[in-house]
């Protein structure tokens, strides 16, 4: 009767009879289900991208069903305008050494005293307050109050005897950060802290289950049709029906009265992606609207320069109707994570180009999604694994059973990395 012994440093030996899988699965449970994720992934992996990059990544073991993930944004760079300044209302203090004035904007808290503020599309002035400058005009935030914000002009226009003014500005003109200013003797300046933000998740069980009668395996066949090939097949709708929950699924928990539990539902990548791009669908998806795609995806949210698009067929064929030029080159491939790409390079980034299934088949051909591959992660709780189930012992069936289980989520960590492109 063979036996397992422990060794001198904690491994596990087999004496007195052969190694079967069972006793491996006792010894050492993660050896064979480490062969069962190699297998995993090179089950049609171009079906089911998501699935096949998170694979390949490096999980991170949930410890419950339920997933808390932390996610930060950056402060945003400016604010709108709220209501007209008219140059003629502003009111001068014959004894103050700087003329100021109030600004009401959108979002007054993103500024802070000692800012330096651009006015976005508004000509600054020349030293003698009268010539327009080629520079846009900038402010300097001396306070912020309920009212708005006090800002004094770096290079304002002269208004009667008084320089350095704030020129007329409009409802809506962009007030942009820029760096903060401090005079020689300051040693403190306004606090800057961010904090992150806690998202949930669920795991969701996802099972599948194989099953072969007695008679169909010893049964004459006129090909050669084994468990093996239904596992195979298995495998892959189980894959196909986890990119659809991973990509458009709804985050929930209904309690099912029949067996007495709560069931999970896992939420999709869609949802959380922080970025929206609107294309207009009689138009088409030209270069003009890759170039502004490139642009959206790649300035503003600090993410990486090589993002992944996946789209369904519509979008990807509008993409194959595009001019190769110095600006956008499309005719470039690429292999990662088991996947052939299409690689669309642009003076703002790099975007790797995947056909996917899945947006058809939820009637999303025109749209699509971008990922930054850095913030998109999964969580584990049960790792894939195949289970044999002896029913003929139970009495139940006379068959061969394999049920093949994992309780997964994918998360983005990151939103604004990510943009959703949809139609109108």
């Amino acid at each position: 009767m063979a036996e397992i012994v422990n060794g001198t440093t904690g491994g596990k030996h087999v004496v007195d009879g052969p190694l079967t899988t069972e006793l491996s699965a006792i010894a050492a449970p993660n050896l064979l289900l480490n062969e069962i994720d190699r297998q995993i992934v090179k089950v049609r992996p171009m079906a089911t991208p998501i699935d096949q990059i998170t694979r390949h990544a490096t999980a991170k073991r949930a410890g419950s069903m339920v997933v808390n993930y932390w996610s930060v944004d950056t402060k945003p760079t400016g604010a709108a305008l709220v209501g007209d300044y008219d140059e003629e209302d502003f009111e001068p203090s014959p004894t103050a050494q700087t003329q100021t004035i109030t600004l009401k904007t959108d979002n007054d808290e993103i500024f802070d005293a000692s800012d330096t503020v651009l006015v976005e599309g508004c000509s600054g002035y020349e030293s003698d307050g009268v010539t327009q400058s080629k520079d846009y005009l900038m402010l300097y935030v001396l306070d912020r109050n309920t009212n708005g914000i006090v800002v004094t002009a770096v290079n304002g226009k002269k208004i009667g005897n008084y320089a350095g003014c704030v020129p007329t500005l409009y409802e809506g003109v962009r007030l942009l950060r820029m760096g903060r200013a401090a005079t020689e003797l300051d040693v403190q300046s306004p606090q800057f802290e961010a904090l992150p933000k806690r998202l949930e998740n669920n795991c969701q069980i996802f099972k599948m289950q194989v099953e072969q009668s007695t008679l169909q395996r010893m049964s004459r066949k006129e090909v050669g049709w084994s468990m093996s090939d239904q596992e195979e097949a298995a495998i892959y709708d189980m894959r196909l029906g986890m990119e659809k929950s991973f990509l458009f699924g709804t985050r929930g928990r209904v309690w099912d009265p029949e067996k007495k539990e709560h069931v999970l539902f896992t939420g999709g990548i869609w949802s959380q992606a922080g970025g929206d791009f609107v294309y207009t669908l009689n138009s088409g998806f030209g270069a003009n609207e890759v170039l502004a795609l490139m642009k959206q995806c790649f300035t503003g949210n600090a993410g990486s320069r090589r993002k992944i698009l996946i789209a369904g067929s519509a979008l990807i064929s509008d993409i194959c109707k595009l001019d190769t030029t110095r600006v956008i080159l499309a005719n470039e491939s690429v292999s990662k994570w088991g996947i052939d790409f299409t690689e669309l390079r642009s003076k703002f980034g790099t975007l790797y180009i995947l056909l996917s299934e899945v947006f058809d088949e939820m009637n999303r051909s025109h749209h699509g999604i971008v990922i930054d591959p850095e913030y998109l992660v999964k969580y584990t709780h049960l790792p894939f694994s195949a289970e044999s189930l002896n029913l003929k012992a139970s009495g139940t069936r006379n068959t061969d059973a394999l049920v093949m289980t994992e309780a997964s989520c994918v998360v983005l960590r990151y939103p604004a990395a990510h943009v959703r492109i949809t139609t109108v």
